[in-house]
């Protein structure tokens, strides 16, 4: 069947221009939070503590700053468009996490004036150009690879999980820092909450099996667990180990990791074997 009019996959120079320019601000607050984090309170919009939340969030926005490098550069709107709603949500959840608690915040540095501007703008932007680009979106065909079944139910069952956890943190922010195996204040409980609001995109599977659609959401979720797992390495002394959550949490994040690496290379694989299959 030929596409409809105006579904011709192509990313939009507003779509591309706004994901430019996000980027320097994540990799900047990548630098600031990750490699010193108990540097936070000096140089970020808050005194960020212990040094485990702002590196997972410092790891966030590297894999935000890849996502959208992707997004900029991408030729296909469906390899990238399964990130703009939970990167929305991501930002939305942090503008009102900031309203909520205005007072924890450094309101005389420069930082914290940043990070307003970012979680006041960044939401409607997002939205703004994931709906205009949206119409330019193209359904499978028969000759796409699709992910499995199997993995299609994982996925979304992680997604599912991790949209409940992200309630539950930023919804009962009290309840969280009673049980987290780490230090937490309502502030860091509704972040984290924001952090897990970005699974979602696991979600997306069940409307788009496609690879392709896929792949990108895949290496970004690559990055940012590897930071989180190196991050949770570096910061052993500030769990609980009391705690079961402490190896749940840990076990999870080593085991999605893994669990990626491993999709990551089968579906490759496939594809290329597909390739030499259409060639043949």
């Amino acid at each position: 069947m030929p596409p409809e009019p105006g579904r011709d996959d192509r990313i939009l120079p507003l779509t591309r221009w706004v994901c430019a320019a996000i980027i320097p601000f994540l990799v900047v607050a990548f630098a600031v939070l990750y490699p010193v984090p108990s540097d936070a309170g000096r140089l970020f919009a808050w005194p960020v503590k212990p040094a485990i939340t702002p590196m997972i969030l410092a790891a966030v926005y590297l894999g935000g700053a890849f996502f959208f490098a992707r997004a900029a550069t991408a030729t296909q709107w469906h390899t990238v468009k399964g990130g703009f709603v939970p990167v929305g949500t991501f930002a939305t959840l942090m503008g009102v996490a900031t309203i909520l608690h205005w007072d924890r915040f450094s309101h005389s540095h420069v930082a914290f004036w940043l990070w307003a501007s970012l979680y006041f703008t960044t939401p409607f932007l997002i939205f703004w150009v994931y709906w205009a680009n949206r119409r330019h979106d193209v359904p499978a065909t028969g000759a796409d690879l699709l992910l499995p079944a199997g993995v299609v139910g994982v996925i979304a069952a992680a997604g599912a999980l991790s949209a409940a956890t992200a309630a539950f943190l930023f919804a009962f922010p009290g309840r969280a820092v009673a049980v987290w195996p780490w230090m937490l204040t309502p502030l860091t409980a509704r972040v984290l909450g924001a952090i897990f609001a970005l699974g979602v995109a696991g979600l997306g599977v069940l409307t788009d099996r496609r690879w392709s659609s896929a792949r990108i959401l895949v290496q970004v979720a690559g990055v940012m667990l590897a930071l989180i797992v190196a991050a949770g390495a570096r910061a052993t002394g500030e769990f609980d180990p009391s705690n079961a959550l402490t190896w749940l949490i840990g076990a999870g994040f080593t085991a999605a990791l893994a669990a990626v690496a491993v999709l990551y290379a089968r579906m490759r694989s496939r594809q290329a074997r597909l390739q030499v299959g259409h060639r043949s």
